[in-house]
C-alpha cells in the first residue's frame, strides 16, 4: 500500500506545483491504489496502476492541462488503467513489448538441457550404486534431501562430528569413483564429458 511522497519525479527547485503534487499524493494515493486493488486483488499490480495514474497526472501538468478536481480525475485514470489491463497485451506481456521478453529465461530447463541433466544423474546414479550403502546413506540424506549435519546425526543416531567425518570419506569415495568411470572430468563441476 502507497505511503509517503513521491520523491523520485524530476522538477527542479522543489516548485509549489511539486508541492502540490506530493500533497495530493499523500491525500489520493491509498484510494487511489485501494480502488486498483480491489478490482486485481494484486497489491503489486496496484502499486504500478497508482504511480501510472500519478504520473499521467504530472504529465497533464507538465503539458499545461488544468484539472479542475485532481481526485477524480486520479480515480477515473485508475479506473481505466485497471480496465485497460484486462484486456491489454501489458495484461500478458507486462510493460515490455514481447520482442523484448524473448531473451528472457524461463525457470524450466530447455528440453535439451533437461536431457543432459536426466543423463547425468542416470550416470551418477550408476556411480552411486557402487558405493557401500552406508557411503550412499549419508550422501543422500545430505544431497538429495537436504539434510544438514544436525538432522543426519539424529536420524543415524551418531555425533554431529562422526557426520562430518563420514560425509567427507564418502565424497572422497566418490569422486574416486567418478574419476575412474571417465564419464565426468575433473574440475568439470559436475558435468558429464563425451567420449
Amino acid at each position: 500500500m502507497p505511503n509517503g511522497s513521491r520523491n523520485d519525479l524530476a522538477d527542479p527547485g522543489g516548485s509549489p506545483r511539486r508541492a502540490e503534487f506530493e500533497s495530493l499524493y499523500a491525500l489520493h494515493s491509498r484510494e487511489v491504489w485501494a480502488l486498483a486493488y480491489a478490482r486485481w486483488m494484486d497489491s503489486d499490480l496496484a502499486m504500478d496502476i497508482t504511480q501510472e495514474a500519478f504520473l499521467r497526472l504530472w504529465k497533464q501538468w507538465e503539458a499545461a492541462e488544468e484539472i479542475q478536481n485532481p481526485r477524480a480525475w486520479l480515480l477515473r485514470v485508475a479506473r481505466n488503467l485497471a480496465e485497460d489491463y484486462a484486456k491489454s497485451a501489458f495484461r500478458r506481456n507486462g510493460t515490455q513489448p514481447p520482442e523484448l521478453l524473448n531473451g528472457v529465461r524461463s525457470s524450466q530447463p530447455m528440453p535439451i538441457e533437461k536431457l543432459e541433466r536426466d543423463e547425468l544423474f542416470a550416470r551418477l546414479r550408476e556411480v552411486l550404486d557402487e558405493l557401500a550403502p552406508p557411503d550412499r546413506e549419508i550422501l543422500t540424506l545430505r544431497y538429495a534431501l537436504d539434510y544438514d549435519a544436525n538432522a543426519i546425526a539424529e536420524r543415524l543416531d551418531i555425533a554431529v562430528t562422526a557426520v562430518h567425518m563420514r560425509l567427507s570419506r564418502a565424497r572422497q569415495r566418490l569422486a574416486e569413483r567418478l574419476s575412474s568411470h571417465g564419464d565426468f572430468a575433473p574440475g568439470d563441476n559436475g558435468r558429464a564429458t563425451r567420449t
